[in-house]
C-alpha cells in the first residue's frame, strides 16, 4: 500500500525509521531513497528485515510513529500489535504480483519463509491454494520415498543440516521458536487414536504442564523418516502445546491437519496431503486464505521473496501446502477429545534411554538434605564485579561496594539462571561464578540449585551436572566431555552413548556446575588458555576445562562456578559473564537460623535460651553471619544446655571449637586427634580438604573421627570418600598440628601468622583461618585449650612455641601494617587473650586509620571496635570503600575514642535515617558532628547526587538551617575536586552548582581531569553565579575545559567578586582566544589578592598576550603569569619576558 502509493514523502519516512531502528545502514538507505523500481525497493526492504530478524518490530515501530497508511486502504480485519493479549485476525489479499504485494499483506514474513521457502526449489513457478481437489500435491508414498533418497545421499543431508542451522538461526527468538521445531518426528503407526470426523473446538491452548521441554534436532544428517499412519489422527498433544489433527475423509494422505501452537505468534496452520478436500469438508478457516505467492522478478523459480535460489540448493520435494491464520484460542471441555488426551501422554517426550537417565539425574539431585543440613536460611545473593587493584596496576580484584550501593539479585537463583538464560547470544556458553569467603555457604548453595532443577523450578534446562573440582585433580591425559559429565563426580551416572548424543544436540539445556573452583589446581590458567580440545579428542583434564572456559567444548552451556575470591583466582574469573557474591547472614538472619535449628532438633524449650547465650558474646554473633559458624555455634549451645542452666559460650573463636572437640576427645583412641589434625594440615598444603578412607594412619581413627563427626562423606560421594564438615574445621586442626608439632622448627613457627609477607618461599595461608586458631591455641591458658583436647602433657610443649610468637607480635608496628594485615593482627591479638600483646597493639594503633578499600565484616568491626576503646586516645577512621553493614558503622561511630570518620556518603545518610527512625538522638547529634567529607572529590555522577542529598539531609537536621556556614557535614570542606570526563562532566556539574553555595569555607575548587570535563562557557555561566557566596575560595582551577572567548568574558564579569581571597587562578589549555585576553586583561589589575596565574596552551595571539603583559605591569601583588602558547611567535614571548620576567613560558 504505502509502496504503490507513489508517496515519496511516506516512502522516505519508512526509510528514516529503518534507519533509526538500526536496520539500515546510512549508505544503503541512501540507495534506497533513489531506487525508481518500486518492486525492487520492496524486495530489496524485505531481505533487509529479514536479515535483521526483526520485520514485525520495525514496520509496527514505523506505524506507531504516526506514518500509517490511509484506513481505506486496510483490509477490515487489520489490526496492529498494540499489545493485546490475543492475536488479531487477519486478512490477506492475492499476493499474486511479488514482493510490493507481499509488503502490503499483513501476512508474517517470518511464517511465510518458514512454510513457503521449501517450495522454490521444487522449480515451481507458483503454487496456489484452492478449494478445489485437483491442485497438484505431494502424498504420503512420494514424500516416504523422497525421505529414503534423502537418507541415502550424503550430500543432501549435509544439504539440509545447513538449512536446519539457518532455520534455528532466523528462529531463535523465542515466541517463534515453535515455527522451526520438527512436529512429526514422533508420528508413528502406534499413534491411532481413530477416525472421527468431529473438529474438536479447542485450537491452539497451550498445554499447562510442560515437564520437558521440545528437542529441536541438532543433526538432519542423521533424521530418520518415519512412515505415516494411514489412519486419520483427531487430536496429539506434543510438548510444547497441543496439535490438532482434523481428518477430512477416511485416510490420512487425504487429510487436513490443523496445528495450533500457543505463544508463538501463530494460531493455527493447515496442511494437505494427498488430494486436497472439497470446500465442503474444509473446515471454514478464520484468518486470511492464500491464494498464491509472489514470484521473484530476479530469480527464477522463487515463489519465496526471502528464499536462496533453487540453484543454490540441492532438490528438495514440494511440500505440504500450509496457510496460516490467526485464530482465537478456545477452551475444550476434556470429553471432547478423551482418547486423544490418553495418547498424548504416552507419546515419548525423548528416546527411552535419556528418559531414564533424566529421571535417574533427577533422583540423584532430589533428595533433600537431612538433620541440620535441610535447614534453609536463604542470603542474599548480591552481584560483584572486579576493578583494578590500582591505577598503575593491570591486575584486578574483587571490588568492594558500598553497603548502599549493593546490588542485590532480586529473586536470588531463579533470576541468576533466568538471566543467563536470556541474555545470552545464540550457541554461546555462559559463565556465571558465585564467589564467597570459607563457611559462607557455597557449597549448600550449588547443592540448592540441583534441588530446585530436580523440582522442576528451573525448567530452561533439561540436565544438571554438579561435579565437585576436587574429584578434577586427576592426572593424565585420555578424558573426555562424556567423562567429566558421567564419570568424574563423586558418584559416577550411568549413561548411554544415546544420553550423551542427546546432549551434545541441545547443550543450551545443559548447566554444569563446577563447586569449588579454588581447590582445582592451576586454575588460573583456564579462561586464558590459548586453544581448548575438540570434542572427540581425549585430553587432560586441564585442557577439558580450558576447551568449556574457552567457550569451544558443549558450546552454549550454562557454567555455574562456586570459589572463594583469593590470589590469582579473581584474575581467572575477568571474562566471566556474570559474577556474583554471598553475604552470608544478617543479624536477624543469624537469628532465625538459630530458631529454626532448635525447632529441628526438637529443642524447642531451648530456642530463647539459646539465642540470649548468643547475645551475650558479641564477637561470636559477629561471626554468626557465616552460616558455618553459626552451625557451629548452635552445635555447642546444644550440648551446653543439655547439660544444665549455668551454661555459657566461650568468647573466641578457639574456645568455640576446642567446646566442639573436647567431649569427642575424651573416649579418643590414644593419638587420633594429633594423626588427624596431621592429616588436615598436610591436606591444607596442598589446597585440599576431602580424602580417602586409607589416608587414615589407623582403621580406629577412621571410626572414631567418623563417630564424632570430624569427618563425614560428602553428599552424593562415593564410599570411600570422606571430607572434614567445614572448612574451618579443617583451619583449626591445622592450627592444632602446628601447636603440637615438633617438625616445625620454633624459628619458623611465625610465618603461618602471616602477618608480614616473607620473599623467599612465602606461606600462601590457603587454610586461611590458622592464623587465628594458632595464635588461641598458643596463649589460651592450658587447662581450657589445649590441656582439655589432649591433656596436661601437651601444655608442657608449646612453652618454647608461646615465647617465640609473643617476641615477634611485640615487635610488630601496627602502624606499618596494611590495613588488611593490622586486621588480621588484632584478630590473632584477641583470640591469644594474653594482656600484654593486647596492650602492645592497642597502644601502638596510630591516630589516623584508614582502612579504603578494605573489606570489613562484622568480626572485623567488632574486633577494631574493641581496641579503639582500649588504646585510651583518639582516633580518625576512614571507612569508604569497606562494605561495612550499617550496625557496624553505627557502633563504631557512636565510640566516644572516635572523633572524626569518613564513609560513604549514601551508607551515612543512610545512618543518619535510621538513628532519627529510632528515636536515637544523642546518637545522631554525634554521627553528624563527627563525619567529614574533606578533601571530597567527586569521580561519577552518582558522588554527586550523594553530595546533594548529604547537603539536603544536613540542612534538614541543622539547628540553624538558614546559615549555611553551620551545616555540620560540610562546613570544614576546604578541597572539592570535580573529575568526571567529557561525558558525565557537562551533565553533572550544573547539579554540583546548585549546592556549592552550601560550603562557605571552601578554598580548593579543582574542576580539571585528566579527561577533560568540558564544562564549557555554560558551566562557567553557571559557576560564576556563584561567587559572591564562595567568599572563602583561594584556588580555582578551570583548566581544559573548552572554554572560549565567551566563558572567558562570564568569568572576568564575576571575578571581582573573588577579588579579595581568590590566589590562583588557571585556564590551562582551553580555547580562549584575543578576545578572552582581552576580558582577562581588563579585570586583573582589580583582583588584589591574586598570585599565580596560568593561560597557557590557549589560542590566542600575540595581541592578546600583549594585552596582558600590559595589564599584569600594573599588578604588582601578581608573582607569577604562566602564558606560553604555540599561536605567539616565540619571538614576541622572549620580548615579553624580557620586558617582565613574571611571565613565564615554561
Amino acid at each position: 500500500m504505502l509502496l504503490s502509493s507513489h508517496q515519496p514523502s511516506l516512502v522516505q519516512a519508512l526509510l528514516d525509521n529503518l534507519l533509526k531502528e538500526d536496520l539500515l545502514s546510512r549508505e544503503y538507505h541512501c540507495t534506497l531513497l533513489h531506487e525508481p523500481d518500486s518492486e525492487a525497493l520492496a524486495r530489496k526492504i524485505s531481505l533487509t528485515l529479514l536479515e535483521k530478524g526483526d520485520l514485525d518490530l520495525a514496520l509496527l515501530g514505523w506505524a506507531r510513529s504516526g506514518l500509517q497508511p490511509p484506513a481505506a486502504e486496510r483490509g477490515p480485519g487489520h489490526s496492529d500489535h498494540g499489545g493485546s493479549s490475543q492475536c488479531a485476525t487477519m486478512e490477506l489479499g492475492p499476493l499474486e504480483g511479488g514482493y510490493l504485494e507481499l509488503l502490503n499483506s499483513d501476512a508474517d514474513p517470518l511464517c511465510l519463509y518458514h512454510f513457503y521457502d521449501q517450495m522454490d526449489l521444487a522449480g515451481e513457478e507458483e503454487i496456489e491454494l484452492y478449494s478445489e481437489p485437483d491442485t497438484d500435491t505431494i502424498n504420503c508414498d512420494q514424500f516416504s520415498r523422497l525421505l529414503c533418497d534423502m537418507e541415502g545421499d550424503e550430500e543432501t543431508r549435509e544439504a539440509y543440516a545447513n538449512i536446519a542451522e539457518l532455520d534455528q538461526y532466523v528462529f531463535q527468538d523465542s515466541q517463534l521458536e515453535g515455527l522451526s521445531k520438527d512436529i512429526f518426528k514422533h508420528i508413528g503407526p502406534d499413534e491411532v487414536i481413530g477416525e472421527s470426523m468431529e473438529m474438536p473446538a479447542e485450537v491452539g491452548q497451550k498445554s499447562q504442564k510442560r515437564p520437558f521441554p521440545e528437542e529441536l534436532p541438532a543433526d538432519l544428517k542423521h533424521w530418520k523418516p518415519v512412515p505415516f499412519s494411514s489412519s486419520s489422527l483427531s487430536c496429539l498433544n506434543l510438548p510444547e502445546g497441543p496439535i490438532q489433527f482434523v481428518p477430512t475423509i477416511s485416510t490420512l494422505p487425504h487429510g487436513l491437519w490443523q496445528i495450533s501452537e500457543a505463544g508463538t505468534g501463530v494460531s493455527s496452520i493447515f496442511i494437505y496431503h494427498g488430494e486436497v478436500p472439497q470446500a465442503s469438508q474444509v473446515p471454514p478457516p478464520s484468518g486470511f486464505t492464500v491464494h498464491g505467492l509472489p514470484t521473484s522478478p530476479d530469480r527464477p523459480g522463487s515463489t519465496s521473496p526471502f528464499a536462496p535460489s533453487a540453484t543454490d540448493l540441492p532438490s528438495m520435494p514440494e511440500p505440504a501446502l500450509t496457510s496460516r491464520a490467526n485464530m482465537t484460542e478456545h477452551k475444550t471441555s476434556p470429553t471432547q477429545c478423551p482418547a486423544a488426551g490418553e495418547v498424548s501422554n504416552k507419546l515419548p517426550k525423548w528416546p527411552e534411554p535419556v528418559e531414564q537417565f533424566y529421571r535417574s539425574l533427577q533422583d540423584t539431585y532430589g533428595a533433600e538434605p537431612a538433620g541440620p543440613d535441610g535447614i534453609l536460611v536463604e542470603v542474599d545473593l548480591v552481584q560483584a564485579r572486579l576493578e583494578r587493584s590500582s591505577s598503575k596496576s593491570l591486575e584486578r580484584e574483587l571490588a568492594t561496594p558500598d553497603w548502599a550501593e549493593r546490588q542485590l539479585a532480586q529473586g536470588g537463583l531463579a533470576e541468576v539462571l533466568l538471566a543467563a538464560k536470556e541474555h545470552r547470544r545464540p550457541r554461546e556458553t555462559r559463565v556465571i561464578a558465585v564467589l564467597g569467603k570459607a563457611g559462607q555457604g557455597k557449597s549448600y548453595w550449588a547443592g540448592a540449585v540441583s534441588r530446585a532443577w530436580a523440582c522442576g523450578r528451573l525448567p530452561q534446562y533439561d540436565f544438571v551436572f554438579s561435579v565437585p573440582c576436587h574429584c578434577l585433580n586427576r592426572p593424565g591425559d585420555a578424558y573426555g566431555l562424556q567423562d567429566l559429565l558421567f564419570s568424574l563426580g563423586p558418584q559416577p551416572l550411568v549413561a548411554a552413548d544415546e544420553v550423551f548424543s542427546h546432549i551434545l544436540k541441545r547443550p543450551d539445556r545443559v548447566l554444569l556446575i563446577l563447586d569449588g573452583f579454588e581447590e582445582l589446581e592451576a586454575q588460573d590458567g583456564f579462561l586464558h588458555s590459548t586453544c581448548g580440545p575438540a570434542p572427540a579428542e581425549p585430553c587432560s583434564l586441564r585442557g577439558l576445562l580450558a576447551g568449556l572456559f574457552q567457550k569451544k567444548l558443549l558450546r552454549g552451556c550454562t557454567l555455574l562456578l562456586t570459589a572463594r575470591p583469593r590470589g590469582r583466582l579473581v584474575q581467572s574469573l575477568s571474562k566471566a559473564d556474570a559474577l556474583f557474591e554471598l553475604s552470608g547472614f544478617s543479624m536477624e538472619q543469624a537469628q532465625a537460623y538459630v530458631m529454626r535449628y532448635f525447632e529441628s532438633s526438637g529443642m524447642t524449650e531451648h530456642q530463647d535460651r539459646a539465642l540470649t547465650l548468643l547475645r551475650d558474646r558479641p564477637l561470636l554473633l559477629s561471626h554468626s553471619h557465616s552460616p558455618t559458624l553459626c552451625r557451629a555455634v548452635c552445635q555447642l549451645s546444644e550440648a551446653l544446655l543439655e547439660l544444665g542452666e549455668d551454661a555459657k559460650l566461650p568468647s573466641t573463636l578457639t574456645g568455640l571449637y576446642v567446646g566442639l572437640l573436647g567431649r569427642a576427645a575424651l573416649d579418643s583412641p590414644p593419638g587420633a586427634l594429633a594423626e588427624l589434625a596431621k592429616l588436615a594440615w598436610e591436606l591444607g598444603r596442598r589446597h585440599q580438604s576431602t580424602l580417602q578412607e586409607d589416608q587414615f594412619p589407623s582403621a580406629d581413627v577412621r571410626t572414631w573421627a567418623m563417630a564424632k563427626g570430624l569427618v563425614q562423606h560428602p553428599p552424593r560421594a562415593a564410599e570411600s570418600e570422606l571430607a572434614f564438615p567445614s572448612f574451618l574445621l579443617q583451619c583449626f586442626l591445622g592450627a592444632l598440628w602446628l601447636a603440637l608439632s615438633g617438625e616445625i622448627k620454633d624459628k619458623e613457627l611465625p610465618q603461618y601468622l602471616a602477618l608480614t609477607p616473607r620473599k623467599k618461599r612465602p606461606y600462601d595461608n590457603w587454610l586461611e583461618g590458622v592464623p587465628r586458631f594458632l595464635a588461641g591455641l598458643i596463649f589460651q591458658p592450658p587447662a581450657r585449650c589445649l590441656g582439655a583436647l589432649l591433656g596436661p602433657s601437651a601444655a608442657a610443649s608449646v612453652d618454647r612455641k608461646q615465647k617465640v610468637l609473643a617476641r615477634y607480635l611485640k615487635r610488630l608496628q601496627p602502624g606499618t601494617l596494611r590495613a588488611r594485615q593490622l586486621l588480621e593482627l588484632l584478630h590473632c591479638a584477641h583470640e591469644a587473650e594474653e594482656a600484654g600483646i593486647w596492650q602492645h597493639v592497642v597502644q601502638e594503633l596510630p591516630g589516623r586509620l584508614s582502612f579504603l578499600g578494605t573489606r570489613l565484616t562484622p568480626p572485623d568491626a567488632h574486633v577494631l571496635g574493641k581496641a579503639l576503646e582500649a588504646a585510651g586516645q583518639d582516633f580518625s577512621l576512614d571507612l569508604r570503600s569497606t562494605g561495612i553493614c550499617p550496625s557496624g558503622l553505627g557502633s563504631l561511630v557512636g565510640l566516644s575514642c572516635v572523633t572524626r570518620f569518613r564513609a560513604a556518603l549514601s551508607d551515612t545518610v543512610a545512618l543518619w535515617e535510621s538513628l532519627q527512625q529510632h528515636g536515637e538522638t544523642k546518637l545522631l547529634q554525634a554521627a553528624e558532628e563527627k563525619f567529614t567529607i574533606e578533601p571530597f572529590k567527586a569521580k561519577s555522577l552518582k558522588d554527586v547526587e550523594d553530595l546533594g542529598k548529604l547537603v539536603q539531609t544536613q540542612r534538614t537536621r541543622s539547628s540553624s538551617e538558614d546559615t549555611a556556614g553551620e551545616l555540620p557535614a560540610v562546613r570544614d570542606l576546604k578541597k572539592l575536586e570535580f573529575a568526571l570526563g567529557p561525558v558525565s562532566g557537562p551533565q553533572a556539574f550544573p547539579k554540583l552548582v546548585r549546592i556549592l553555595t552550601a560550603f562557605s569555607s571552601l578554598q580548593h575548587l579543582d574542576l580539571d581531569a585528566l579527561s577533560e570535563n568540558k564544562i564549557g562557557d555554560e558551566g562557567v555561566s553557571q559557576l560564576s553565579a556563584t561567587f559572591p557566596q564562595l567568599k572563602s575560595l583561594e584556588t580555582l582551577n578551570l583548566s581544559q575545559n573548552n572554554i572560549t572567548d565567551l566563558g572567558a568574558y562570564k568569568l572576568a564579569e564575576a571575578l571581582p567578586s573573588l577579588a579579595a581571597s581568590l590566589l590562583r587562578l588557571s585556564l590551562y589549555n582551553n580555547c580562549i582566544c584575543d578576545v578572552g585576553a582581552e576580558s582577562l586583561a581588563r579585570v586583573l589589575p582589580d583582583m588584589v589578592s591574586l598570585r599565580v596565574m596560568d593561560v597557557q596552551y590557549n589560542k590566542f595571539t600575540a595581541a592578546g598576550a600583549q594585552q596582558l603583559a600590559a595589564s599584569l605591569r600594573r599588578c604588582p601583588h601578581v608573582e607569577t603569569l604562566a602564558m606560553w602558547t604555540p599561536t605567539i611567535p616565540f619571538s614576541v614571548q622572549e620580548h615579553l619576558q624580557q620586558q617582565d620576567s613574571r611571565i613565564s613560558l615554561r
